[in-house]
């Protein structure tokens, strides 16, 4: 289906070794979003690591190019007690992110609380409010499961409802002039 506009397509990433989130939605900044679509991609844990991460690159690189998106939004990688975990949520973010610079899209990454925050006002939400304010936000008849695919499309829209202020932040300070008689 053609977008609608000047929507802007984010594919948004909760990456995962066992399981990663992908979904992509259409949005405007403080308008409502559509789902385009969500999918969990998933490994074997007993698979050798490197094929694992081959078949998470393959896979987003499939949803890329099926999907065509303007930005890829990825939850960033936050520290937990158990470090094996960190290690492969880190893993799948690196693939995500490469596959995004591959195909020359630009990459911006989001905490989950911030996610939380864009979503359902709190930075501290838990899982099951997460998903029911996504199945809300994009008027989806059944909650998208597991809760990495609600985490997925939750990323997409903080990008949409977020990003589009914090490029342009970014893009200012890039090119901020001095102020004469400023000391620097």
């Amino acid at each position: 289906m053609p977008r609608k506009g000047r929507q802007l397509r984010v594919m948004g990433v909760d990456p995962g070794l066992t399981r990663c989130g992908v979904g992509v939605v259409d949005g405007l900044p403080g308008r409502p979003c559509r789902m385009v679509a969500v999918d969990v991609i998933t490994t074997p844990p007993d698979d050798d690591i490197a094929h694992r991460l081959l078949h998470i690159d393959q896979q987003i690189t499939r949803h890329l190019h099926h999907h065509q998106p303007d930005v890829v939004a990825v939850e960033r990688v936050f520290s937990q007690h158990n470090m094996a975990s960190v290690i492969g949520t880190a893993q799948a973010s690196a693939a995500a992110i490469l596959v995004a610079a591959r195909n020359d899209l630009p990459v911006y990454t989001y905490t989950p609380s911030e996610a939380k925050a864009a979503i359902t006002g709190s930075g501290t939400a838990d899982k099951k409010q997460m998903t029911a304010m996504v199945t809300r936000l994009l008027k989806l008849s059944t909650a998208p499961k597991p809760a990495d695919a609600a985490d997925a499309l939750a990323i997409a829209i903080c990008h949409v409802w977020r990003g589009g202020t914090r490029a342009r932040l970014q893009n200012a300070a890039r090119h901020r002039r001095p102020v004469k008689g400023a000391s620097t």
